[in-house]
């Protein structure tokens, strides 16, 4: 029998007025919400047509997890000249669930204009059995720049995702192009041995469109020059998408070498150097 948990959607649009960009359409229903959008850059100083100060904005889950039978839905569309950061406030956390109930999370998002989707990381819990889906579909004109990242168990509590399932699957379009799919399902069978994640607990992916042979130069670059420690990292540009993908021991220094990244891609892909979230020095 499925348990019966929280329904959750959230809808939000972005659109460019008068040199900013403003949260123009917002609605939802359960237990997904957003604070007040925060402009801490400035308006750009530039002719009509360059892309709006972006809106920083926190999503926030208020019951603090997903159980099985929770399903939680983001929709978000940017619209062209408008720029867009989300990030969240805390990790996310998908605790153990009953029987064969799953906890699904599926975002999408609709992009015209720019869009830096920056989460903290997801925690998975030993028992969970989760789903998440990420559709990204970058229009003509569009530019995306954003991760994914999940901790397996609590390693630093000893203890390990020893049961439980997650399921993962990241697609990313321009236009009605298929440009990536990635698919991935971890079971605790595949965390140890080498053929698997070799007891990296922390795994993640950054993707950045457009990308040509210098922003894959610069990511490359910026990797050279961090202490990263216990964290592997590849990038790769295949049609136009620079993917980072990495594991680590730790899911800190991971998410750390994620936002250098992102620091170092941001001018190229935004005009504009990195402005962290207030939020995640709270």
């Amino acid at each position: 029998m499925q348990a019966q948990g929280w329904a959750a959607r959230l809808q939000l649009g972005f659109e460019a007025h008068g040199g900013h960009t403003c949260l123009t359409q917002r609605s939802h229903e359960g237990p997904l919400l957003v604070q007040k959008p925060l402009y801490p850059e400035a308006a750009p100083a530039a002719p009509p047509g360059t892309r709006a100060a972006p809106c920083h904005l926190y999503i926030i889950h208020p019951p603090g997890g997903v159980v099985g039978g929770d399903r939680l839905a983001l929709e978000v569309r940017v619209q062209q000249g408008a720029h867009a950061l989300l990030t969240t406030p805390a990790a996310g956390k998908f605790y153990r669930c009953a029987g064969e109930s799953i906890g699904r999370l599926e975002q999408s998002f609709e992009v015209a204009g720019l869009l830096e989707w920056l989460p903290q990381e997801n925690i998975f819990y030993s028992g969970c059995r989760s789903e998440l889906t990420t559709r990204v579909r970058i229009e003509a004109g569009g530019r995306f720049i954003g991760w994914e990242l999940g901790c397996l168990g609590l390693p630093a509590s000893a203890r390990p995702l020893d049961s439980g399932e997650l399921r993962q699957c990241i697609e990313l379009r321009h236009e009605q192009r298929l440009l990536l799919l990635e698919r991935l399902r971890i079971e605790p069978a595949c965390l140890a041995p080498r053929w698997g994640l070799a007891g990296q607990v922390a795994l993640g992916m950054l993707l950045a469109y457009p990308a040509e042979q210098a922003l894959l130069a610069e990511a490359r670059a910026r990797v050279d020059t961090l202490d990263c420690a216990g964290v592997s990292l590849a990038c790769t540009l295949v049609d136009g998408v620079l993917a980072c993908r990495g594991q680590a021991l730790r899911t800190d220094r991971l998410r750390e070498t994620f936002v250098q990244l992102w620091s170092a891609l941001r001018p190229a892909l935004a005009g504009r150097s990195a402005v962290r979230p207030r939020i995640w020095s709270t």
